[in-house]
């Protein structure tokens, strides 16, 4: 195969030609000046042969990477961007854990004001604030200290900047109805997550304000078969689902009956990942503590969770090997469906008209080229 080249310039158009689309069709792909097009009209060719092309991957849910976390630093969000491409993600949610207003504050101006005149990486797509109205009973890696109760000014503010593209919240909290309320209508994500929560104030939540569950599984009352907690209303509801695929997070057979249930259109894969993405074993930092990186994953000094190292490729990878997901299915999960539940309808597929975020992959899932508005970026 030919080395892939560099994108195009504006006003040219770039064909990725000779690789198996995700949709398991064999059409070359044209880029022009961001978007996807129909024809070729000249312009550099770029030989894809024997590698898979999909749309670049979306995290929902990173919490930093490269040794930065973006909670205890959030001007380091863009310097983690311009590397993200190299793991193929061509889109993400920077996501701010539980922490007092001055951070939060901090992170949004930093995506409103503080963009380099020269990035080049992924997209920020809207913060995604994971707290601080969860339960402190449910707190996971979270500082329990920063928890507070759901305050609708602060809500109210965070929707009117249009830079709060998703929220976290346990829906048992005094006030969560009422602000996860005003976020959806407003057009935030609301997301349910670190809860312990009962059946049927999750179900009442998912019926109404909310539309995705965070981590499933992890950090929410369990499905009895007497109560079925957050889980069971989550998985008979009809909303996205996060899961960390890392075979950590959530065992392979559990994998599978999520899988049985939610299928290619409810499922997104989301990394959750910490600072030691990209990186190896070490002690790096998660909000104000300090995280260890083992065999075993991310680990506070009490043995908690503590987010992930798992990359999108490997998500997908690890879906596929634990349950009967196909490898095409695996990518709507990363690319189409998180897409979705931001209602980013030019994100996420091949279709002509959407933007040109593009990453092609060998058949083990390793990134061999990103494209982030038609510019190659990485390969």
């Amino acid at each position: 195969m030919r080395p892939l080249r560099p994108g195009p310039t504006l006003g040219t158009v770039t064909t990725i030609q000779g690789g198996r689309l995700a949709s398991g069709s064999r059409r070359d792909l044209h880029m022009a000046d961001g978007v996807l097009v129909a024809d070729r009209l000249g312009g550099p060719t770029v030989d894809a042969g024997g590698h898979i092309v999909a749309p670049g991957l979306i995290d929902l849910q990173i919490n930093g990477a490269f040794g930065h976390d973006f909670t205890q630093d959030p001007t380091t969000i863009w310097e983690v961007g311009r590397l993200l491409p190299e793991l193929g993600v061509t889109g993400f949610t920077p996501t701010i854990v539980t922490s007092p207003n001055e951070v939060t504050d901090l992170a949004m101006d930093v995506v409103a004001n503080r963009r380099p005149s020269d990035y080049r990486g992924a997209e920020v797509l809207g913060l995604h604030f994971e707290g601080p109205w969860i339960s402190p009973r449910m707190h996971g890696a979270h500082n329990p200290e920063h928890i507070v109760e759901p305050d609708l000014l602060t809500a109210q503010r965070w929707a009117s900047s249009g830079l709060v593209r998703m929220v976290t919240l346990a829906p048992e909290l005094p006030g969560a109805t009422e602000v996860g309320m005003a976020l959806a209508e407003s057009g935030v994500v609301v997301s349910l997550g670190h809860t312990a929560a009962d059946h049927d104030i999750a179900r009442e939540a998912l019926a109404g304000y909310a539309s995705t569950v965070t981590h499933l599984f992890n950090q929410m009352s369990p499905m009895g078969h007497r109560e079925p907690g957050v889980v069971g209303a989550a998985l008979t509801s009809s909303s996205h689902c996060l899961l960390i695929a890392d075979g950590i997070h959530v065992a392979a057979a559990i994998l599978e009956v999520a899988w049985r249930v939610l299928g290619p259109e409810r499922t997104i894969l989301a990394t959750d990942a910490m600072a030691a993405l990209g990186l190896g074993p070490g002690t790096y930092p998660l909000g104000d503590g300090p995280i260890t990186v083992g065999d075993d994953g991310p680990r506070t000094s009490d043995g908690r969770l503590a987010g992930s190292v798992v990359t999108l490729t490997r998500a997908m990878a690890h879906l596929v090997a634990s349950t009967s997901a196909g490898l095409d299915e695996a990518l709507l999960c990363a690319t189409r469906n998180p897409a979705r539940a931001l209602g980013l309808g030019r994100r996420g597929s091949l279709e002509v008209g959407g933007r040109a975020d593009v990453v092609v992959l060998n058949e083990d899932l390793d990134v061999v080229a990103t494209y982030v508005g038609g510019e190659q970026l990485h390969g």
